[in-house]
């Protein structure tokens, strides 16, 4: 038993693979390689910029639209409206004053 390298005799033969072009918005080109029965997956993440990558060169997929951030209040306001928070802070502060004179 050494550290050295073992061949192929010692691992076996390898699977036949099969390398498939993938293109992304950006015009990078990607080429994984997979099994050569393996199905292969309809997008890949592009390495250089991590944009999903399709096989059509001509069509890439679109680049995904991002949702800016929101805080909070934004989604609150999502699903109450003003009348609904009005309502919702007279009731909690009257929950408040009833405490105090306690």
């Amino acid at each position: 038993m050494g550290a050295g390298p073992m061949g192929e005799s010692e691992r076996g033969e390898s699977a036949p693979r099969r390398r498939v072009s993938y293109w992304c918005a950006n015009g990078h080109e990607s080429r994984p390689s997979f099994a050569a029965e393996a199905e292969l997956p309809e997008s890949w993440d592009c390495p250089r910029c991590g944009l999903p990558a399709g096989q059509d060169q001509e069509k890439p997929p679109a680049v995904p639209r991002t949702e800016p951030y929101k805080s909070h209040l934004a989604y609150v306001k999502e699903r109450r409206s003003e009348s609904d928070g009005e309502a919702i802070l007279t009731e909690a502060l009257e929950k408040l004053r009833a405490r105090r004179e306690l």
